[in-house]
Parts: C-alpha cells; structure tokens; sequence
C-alpha cells in the first residue's frame, strides 16, 4: 500500500467542528495543523499546545496572555484567534489560515525590498501596532518572524505571546524580545512605558525591509548591545533623505525623543500612497456591518434561522459557534475579494471589518449630501455612467424623517435591531443598511409598515430614514381616505416608538 493509499485509509481526526489535515510546522510548545471548518468548508491553522508541556517550560501566563490579547483584536493586518477550544490535555487554539509565510523568509528571498514594497509591509505594521496601542495592549516582540504574509502578500502580526497590558502611570521593567529588535531600554533593564518599545522595533524592521540586513547585528551578544546603545547604524548611499530622517527618529536611543505612531503617521515617506483603510476615523473603527449573504450562508449550513444568527453576533460569546461560522465566511470572502480589489478599495466597497475610511458604495448617501460627496469620495471610483458620480442632477428633499447618529454604522444598526426586538417588530433586512419592518396594531388590527433606511450624510455622520411603506406602493389605492389616514397615524405611531425606545 502506498503513502497516499495509507493517508486515505487514516481515520480522520476531528476537534469541535474542524477536521484536522497536516501539519503546518512544530513548535517548543506543539504543533500547527491546517483545520478544516465542516460546515463551511474554510481553512483554520489550529495551534495545538500541550498542557503539560507548557507547564514545564513555565510558559502558562504566556499563552495565557496570547489568548486574551487575541480575543480583543478585529484587525485586517493581526492574525485572528476564532476559538479556543480545551481537553484534558491539550488547548486547540483555532486561528486564521495564513499561506503566505514569514516576512522575514520574504526578506531573506528577496534581500533589500523596493522602496514602495518596503513602504506598504511598513504601513500595515504601523497600523496594526497603532491599534494595538489605542487598547493598550504593548506586543513587546515584533520581528520579521512574528509577522505572517497572506496569499495577497498582506501582513498579519503574530505571537503576542510576550504582550503586555499598559496602565496609565505604570511601566514596564521585563527585558523581552528578540536582542537585534530589542530597544535600549529594554536590554538594559530600565523601566519603560510600552509603545516606544515597538516603535525602536519597527525602525529595525523597516531598516531590515529596505537594506536586507539589520541595522544593530554581531555574533558576540555584548558587543550587539554596545551597538544598540549606542545608536549608530550604516545608513547606505541608496536610501533617500526622506526614509532616512524616518529611521532615524524612529531609532533614537532616548525614548523620549523617539518618534510616536503619530510622528511616523505624519511623516512624508510614510504618507506617500497611504490606503485610507489603514487608519480610519474613530467614529469607523471596529465597525463590523452585519453581512447578510454570510448570515443567509449560515442560516443554510446550520438549519437556523436570521434572528438566531444575529442573536449569536450580538451576544458577544466567541465560542458561539454561529458567530464563530460567520466571522470564517466573512474572512474568506475578504480574501477572495482581495483578489479582485486592491485592499484599500476592498474595505471601501463593503466595509468586511469595518475600517473603510469613505463613504461605501452600499451606504447610501442621503440627496441632501450626495452632491457634496460625489465631489469628495465618488468621482474617481464610481464609473462615469452610474450613479451619484455622474453629472445628473440630484433631487435634494425638503423633509427628511429620521435619526442623525455620528456612531459606528454597526451600532446604529445593532440598536435598531435590539429596539425593534423589544418593541415586537416583525422585520427583513434587505441589505447591511436597509430593513423593511410591520407592527401589527393589537386593536385595529391594521399592519403598519415602514423602511429603515441607513445614509451616510457626510464623512462621520450617518441619517436612519424611516420611510412609509405605503407611500413605496406605485399601484392604485383603493382604500378610503380615512383608511390611508390610519395607515399613516400607524406610520407615525411606529416611528414614536422606535425612536423612544433607542433615545433610552
């Protein structure tokens, strides 16, 4: 019987709802084997630990650590954790398949990047540690072997396995990390806040991207600190003044005069093609829109229902295993996408996790505004015979019924859904932003009806219009007009309603 024959004949090995294929590689602390999710068929890397192994190594807190750091991210360019799940024995952590490789087998492929590659693997690194930062969470580790490559050559930090939470007036005397990306502080022992740390790491890595080799480096430890101490690195003819003035204040020896992610996000070289994904508006961050073809995907592989999808979703649980069902889908699909789109005009278009920093063609501007943003977003990305790009003139309305909201569109969209649970709506979402809703009125016994519609009026600010269904009906009414009167003080009752219930 041949390999191939005997692999067949192996009894395949489940864990949850994943069936686990070949390993990925080995590890101190286990193995990475590929998953597969059954119900939806997509791929997971499943990174197996075992306990008593981390327990002699004495590296329980560490991924303990790495765990609930992990559960907190929702990033594009940090690797996501789906699921943990335990036995007796062992801890299965299920995470995002990522095929691409280490960056740091990219460099030493490819030796010193072009200055544009360089600077798009540079700008997605900022941007993850930036979110990192903002829920002050230090990674404390970052090097080119703990940042992964996807299929489309996108970054994915890794290993947070030596992350740190940060407290307001407290700081950090751990000396960790890899020597050549340690910063001084650290390999000397002082006590250290947390983000400057990264930031020294970065400049070695965007150093190591540009010239293939590393800026601080010898065989013989001590003499590396000296240099690391010291701050002096070769600085080749080929790099420009600009990159230049970027590393070296992202490698100075004094923290304090050491660049901040807003010092490297202002700077010249690093704005130059920037994605607008990358560092999207507060009121947009970690908006996640619900997607209503990868609810209706789980709906059909788990014999559920919406509601319960959405209930999964916003129950926060991670180890709902709708919520984990969906989150794959929605992953993939990115993926997918990305082939098509550029990645900066992905998050544009529909908004996967969240970080579009333009209004998206699937919001709808409002005809009051859309003028104003086909100027500032649509015109160079909608086609020139549709929609709001052209020079057609739009129809700006003189009343507008609705609620004006600067939230995430997410939690727009969450509130509506809880206020109209509790309110007993009966409703269809239509779309991420469109949901058609009835309230049968107990007396009368009239169904009144209404479309909730979601625009994005300018660039942070958001309108649910609520619209009667009725006045939508192009066929003839034959009702009197004291029945259409009903339909509408049932229109407008329901509005009262639902605009109560999410002032509370």
């Amino acid at each position: 019987m041949g390999d191939k024959d005997k692999e067949k004949s192996q009894p395949l090995v489940k864990i949850g709802h994943y069936i686990l294929g070949d390993t990925l590689g080995v590890g101190t602390f286990g193995k990475v084997k590929i998953g597969i999710h059954q119900l939806t068929g997509h791929k997971v890397a499943i990174k197996i630990l075992n306990r008593q192994k981390i327990k002699n190594l004495d590296v329980v807190s560490k991924i303990r650590r790495e765990i609930q750091n992990l559960k907190l991210f929702r990033h594009p360019h940090i690797i996501k954790l789906y699921q943990v799940i335990s036995t007796p024995t062992d801890i299965f952590m299920v995470m995002e398949y990522v095929s691409g490789g280490e960056l740091f087998d990219y460099i030493v492929k490819h030796g010193r990047l072009k200055e544009h590659e360089a600077r798009r693997f540079f700008q997605q690194i900022i941007s993850g540690i930036d979110y990192c930062h903002k829920r002050m969470i230090v990674h404390r580790d970052l090097k080119p072997e703990n940042l992964l490559l996807d299929s489309n050559l996108h970054v994915k930090i890794a290993d947070f396995g030596l992350s740190n939470m940060m407290l307001d007036g407290e700081f950090l005397k751990t000396s960790c990390g890899s020597p050549n990306y340690a910063a001084p502080e650290v390999i000397s022992g002082k006590l250290y806040a947390g983000p400057e740390v990264d930031i020294w790491s970065c400049g070695v890595i965007l150093y190591a991207l540009l010239c293939g080799t590393l800026p601080f480096d010898d065989e013989h430890v001590p003499t590396l600190f000296r240099k690391i101490k010291s701050g002096i690195f070769p600085i080749p003819d080929y790099l420009n003044k600009s990159v230049t003035s970027l590393l070296c204040h992202t490698l100075q020896v004094d923290p304090l005069k050491r660049a901040t992610i807003e010092d490297i996000k202002k700077h010249e070289w690093f704005q130059k093609d920037l994605p607008a994904y990358l560092f999207p508006p507060p009121a947009e961050q970690d908006s996640s829109i619900i997607d209503t073809d990868a609810v209706a995907e789980v709906c059909q592989k788990f014999g559920v229902s919406e509601q319960e999808v959405h209930n999964a979703l916003l129950s926060g649980d991670p180890h709902d295993q709708l919520a984990i069902a969906y989150h794959l889908i929605i992953d993939n699909k990115f993926e997918d996408e990305a082939q098509k789109f550029s990645i900066q005009d992905f998050y544009r278009v529909s908004l996967p996790g969240g970080n579009g920093s333009g209004p998206s063609p699937t919001i709808r501007p409002h005809p009051e505004r859309i003028t104003t943003l086909r100027d500032r977003f649509l015109a160079p990305e909608v086609p020139k015979n549709s929609g709001p790009a052209t020079n057609t003139p739009m129809k700006r309305a003189k009343w507008h019924l609705g609620i004006r909201s600067q939230s995430r569109p997410v939690d727009i969209m969450n509130e509506v859904f809880r206020a109209m649970k509790t309110l007993e709506f009966e409703w269809k979402a239509v779309n991420q932003y469109q949901v058609r809703a009835r309230k049968v009125n107990k007396v009368s016994g009239h169904c009144a009806k209404m479309v909730l519609q979601l625009y994005q009026v300018d660039y942070k600010s958001y309108l649910l219009d609520f619209k009667s269904i009725q006045d939508e009906d192009p066929t003839p009414r034959s009702e009197p007009k004291d029945a259409v009167g009903h339909h509408t003080m049932e229109f407008f009752e329901m509005c009262a309603s639902l605009i109560t219930q999410l002032a509370r």
